[in-house]
């Protein structure tokens, strides 16, 4: 039992991509997008941009602020 579960551990540590990317066999990449003078590379590919991971535009600690008072924030009526 031990022997089969190193064995799965070696399979799956195996399994991952040592080289790097490249079209398959008789693929070609993506054609440049309109408006760029090259044709991306798999390298430039997999770089995400600024619309796919949107920075924070505030930080809540560095400009907490103290609230003024709420005059319409009164206790229930009874």
């Amino acid at each position: 039992m031990k022997a089969a579960i190193a064995l799965l551990a070696l399979m799956l540590a195996g399994c991952g991509a040592s080289r790097g990317l490249e079209p398959a066999p008789g693929k070609t990449l993506p054609v440049a997008p309109y408006g760029v003078k090259s044709t991306p590379t798999a390298k430039d590919l997999l770089i995400p941009g600024n619309q796919t991971r949107p920075e924070r535009s505030d930080e809540l600690l560095k400009s907490s602020d103290q609230r003024r008072s709420d005059e319409f924030d009164l206790p229930p009526s009874n």
